[in-house]
């Protein structure tokens, strides 16, 4: 039994994809974060990030927390928030899902909207949004998470590494994770690194605003990822690769998961698993390609991922 919620936080199941893997190509691993309390693996940097901040005085008993979010980390967040009883205010936009905004305030954080063009995920939307938190972060008794600078959200993901390490056997050849902070790409493999020196680091980002990969900012809708801008703290001398996947591609990997292997997520754990199968055949048998299911797919029901689907 565990003593409070935050302890069931981590230790979330590996397993081996069965069925959208093909034939001839290395086994493919995912670690189901969907199983983490919020269904998603913010909640390992939402609990590392709050206690930390409280642990050296930045954030007060009884404070208030600001962020700036896709929604999945304020989720998280949220959660934190409530079981250690603190207050959230959120800058949150129409571009990501009605779920999210509704799970954030069930939770009891306060959100503030920011509109966007027609759903689009752009570096204009995620910039104004930072904008908004800034301003918020000003008033007495708030503390700014602030996500995309936060060193101590980092913390939350090499027990994660550990986990894959352990629950693979000792047999990773390849990580791959989409980069929205960059946090869980490098926490994850600091852990991994650990055990060995030459496991492939696979950096995903969306193809249509490729910035990683040095291309021009653009919009897409794999919530969560790519924000347009280089994040703060990227490290790209730890990644040996960055692959771009389309947002057409990593919807309609979600949906397969789904229907084909029973793994219900959202769009950026689609495009990981693209990502994953291309270097999978690249590999061959006998490797081991390990990725990330980021989050549940309950949060995106009412987007066209799911409500959209071909043949119904």
């Amino acid at each position: 039994m565990k003593s409070t919620l935050l302890d069931a936080i981590g230790n979330t199941p590996l397993v081996q994809l069965q069925k959208v893997v093909p034939s001839g190509a290395a086994r493919v691993v995912v670690k189901l974060e969907s199983t983490n309390p919020t269904g998603s693996m913010k909640d390992r940097m939402a609990k590392a990030a709050i206690e930390r901040a409280a642990a050296d005085g930045r954030l007060q008993p009884g404070g208030t927390v600001v962020e700036y979010t896709a929604g999945t980390t304020g989720i998280s967040l949220a959660l934190v928030c409530a079981a250690k009883g603190y207050a959230l205010e959120v800058v949150f936009s129409d571009a990501f899902s009605e779920e999210k905004l509704r799970t954030m305030q069930a939770f009891g954080a306060h959100i503030n909207l920011v509109p966007s063009d027609n759903r689009k995920i752009t570096a204009e939307l995620i910039k104004a949004m930072i904008s908004a938190a800034d301003q918020i972060s000003l008033r007495p008794g708030h503390w700014y998470c602030d996500q995309l600078n936060n060193h101590d959200a980092i913390e939350g993901y090499p027990p994660l590494g550990e986990e894959l390490w352990q629950q693979a056997g000792g047999q990773i050849d390849a990580f791959v994770q989409s980069v929205g902070t960059a946090h869980s790409i490098h926490g994850a493999m600091r852990a991994l690194s650990k055990h060995s020196g030459t496991i492939l680091c696979i950096a995903v980002e969306p193809a249509e605003s490729a910035v990683l990969s040095g291309q021009a900012s653009g919009s897409h809708q794999i919530e969560g990822i790519g924000i347009g801008f280089m994040p703060p703290l990227w490290q790209p001398e730890l990644v040996d690769e960055i692959l771009t996947v389309t947002t057409a591609e990593a919807k309609e990997m979600t949906r397969r998961l789904a229907r084909e292997e029973g793994i219900f997520a959202g769009t950026s754990s689609g495009a990981n698993v693209v990502a994953a199968i291309r270097i999978a055949r690249r590999l061959g048998p006998g490797a081991t390609v390990a990725t990330v299911i980021v989050d549940s797919g309950l949060r995106y029901l009412s987007t066209d991922v799911y409500s959209s689907q071909p043949g119904t």
